[in-house]
């Protein structure tokens, strides 16, 4: 063998190596879009993976004959397994309750094939190189893969491709190096075994590649059966997947699987966060919400005349693009992204108070998704609360929703204890929004609260859920929604999440 087909070979670890961590990544995102909890969905796929690899590894010591023909085959069965794993798990959850069966089934055998390839492939070099360049530079090409993979999955795969899209098209890389092998490794093939494989790897091919065409029909079918209700927008950003649906009722925004509102009564979810810490103001010049992208917050805020400016920091401009251009929700948060008195800062939050010195906020919305992940639990730890510090004054109103006190105890408890640890006086209280049931909220400031006040009647004109006589009564904890104890929610141990994580998972 020469030395042109040997840089070959080595091209195809490369893809070997990007398109067996591609589909590991694969895995773990849509596992963590369809069942929370990205760490540890994330942890037992890799865990899963890695042994398979291992089992794979193991078992290509019994192939003793044919190696580059097994090794071809074992190409081709990644390719169709691994191209078709996306659409073959969206399916899956829609419409089997053992779902995650299937899904370390896949992975696993995913992984198995994966550690079949490179030991095959690795002896089939061997009559060119001395063990130790056989090894450096396989090795070597490996890890070269698995960065490509780790760099391109996030920035470019996901938020441009879709994970549908992206497992059809390394399905069609892995099936067009089968292809390859099958003239690059023609002097270790019988003449009859060629035409058959080529023709496998050619319908491998086109098979796959009619998927990329109907990718984004395949990806509604299968959400049509995970979602309610019809799906009339879907897109996947940079940071999350974006489902809109709609009903008789109204319509239904989804991020990552996970309802975020109902526009039927989102006035009683918004009214609630908003009016209370606004009545207790001392005053309104300077506000900042953070989250809140929808612009459902901001439409509440912007009702108050004497407001001069407004902040919104939300992490995904594609999430702030919606609420400016589709038309349901432009209507519902009444072109609030438009007022001149707003700036919309796409920006993670986490880092933003941290990092911004502006002028000291009179009121501060906190209208973060659950702390369904780490990622979102980073928001509601005693570091984030003390950071925001930087953005208050010492009468600052500050109001935070917390989840579900009835559906979740102590994950709404963990977010008040949380709070005080932080040094923040904390009121609780909760409303009823339909969509969700019980929700729990809680106005906080470095400084003992004041009293409410009385909305103005220009205020309570616009409002359809609260009025006067209501505040004091959000307030009033009934008997099942009293304190209980918890630990606090820090960066480094966020029980807050494994909280909700637990708690939620009895209601599913």
């Amino acid at each position: 063998m020469n030395r042109t087909p040997l840089i070959l070979l080595y091209l195809n670890v490369l893809v070997i190596a990007t398109c067996g961590l591609i589909y590991e990544l694969l895995a773990g995102t849509l596992a963590s879009y369809v069942l929370g909890d990205s760490v540890t969905q994330f942890s037992l796929v890799i865990g899963v993976y890695l042994s398979a690899l291992g089992v794979g590894a193991w078992l290509s010591s019994f192939v003793d004959e044919r190696v580059a023909r097994s090794f071809i085959e074992v190409e081709l069965g990644v390719a169709l397994l691994g191209g078709i794993s996306a659409p073959l798990l969206f399916f899956s959850f829609a419409h089997l309750s053992w779902f995650r069966p299937v899904l370390f089934g896949v992975v696993f055998l995913i992984g198995l094939l994966v550690g079949l390839e490179l030991p095959l492939l690795m002896r089939i070099l061997r009559e060119q190189l001395e063990f130790n360049d056989l090894v450096t530079r396989v090795l070597a090409f490996d890890y070269i893969g698995a960065l490509a993979a780790a760099v391109l999955f996030p920035i470019f795969l996901v938020p441009h491709l879709g994970l549908v899209r992206t497992s059809l098209l390394f399905g069609v890389l892995n099936a067009a190096v089968g292809l390859w092998g099958t003239w690059i490794l023609r002097p270790l093939l019988m003449p009859r075994e060629l035409p058959g494989l080529r023709g496998r790897a050619v319908a491998t091919i086109v098979l796959l590649v009619v998927g990329i065409i109907k990718a984004n029909s395949l990806t509604t079918l299968a959400e049509e059966n995970i979602y309610p209700n019809r799906i009339v927008h879907s897109e996947t950003s940079s940071y999350q997947r974006i489902v809109v649906t709609r009903n008789k009722t109204g319509f239904q925004l989804y991020l990552n699987g996970h309802l975020q509102f109902n526009t039927a009564d989102e006035y009683r979810y918004h009214e609630s966060l908003v009016h209370p810490a606004m009545s207790m103001a001392e005053t309104h010049g300077n506000v900042l919400i953070l989250g809140g992208g929808d612009g459902f917050a901001a439409r509440e805020v912007l009702r108050y005349d004497d407001v001069q400016h407004v902040t919104l920091v939300d992490l995904d401009p594609a999430m702030t693009e919606l609420a400016r251009t589709f038309g349901p929700f432009v209507d519902c948060n009444q072109r609030s992204l438009y007022d001149p008195r707003l700036t919309v800062a796409n920006d993670d939050a986490f880092l933003w108070v941290g990092r911004e010195s502006s002028e000291p906020a009179d009121v501060v919305f906190i209208d973060f998704p659950d702390p369904n992940s780490f990622s979102l639990g980073k928001l509601y730890t005693t570091r984030f609360f003390q950071q925001l510090r930087s953005q208050l004054h010492d009468r600052s109103i500050v109001a935070i929703q917390c989840t579900s006190p009835l559906m979740a105890p102590q994950s709404y408890w963990c977010i008040i204890h949380t709070l005080e640890a932080a040094g923040y006086h904390v009121a609780p209280y909760h409303a009823s929004v339909p969509s969700f049931g019980v929700w729990g909220y809680a106005l906080a400031s470095p400084s003992p609260l004041p009293p409410l006040q009385p909305l103005s009647p220009q205020i309570t004109a616009d409002l359809r859920f609260l009025n006067d006589g209501m505040l004091p009564t959000l307030f009033d904890l009934p008997t099942d929604l009293r304190p209980i104890p918890t630990e606090i929610n820090r960066l480094d141990s966020q029980m807050l999440v494994r909280y909700y994580e637990q708690e939620w998972s009895r209601w599913e």
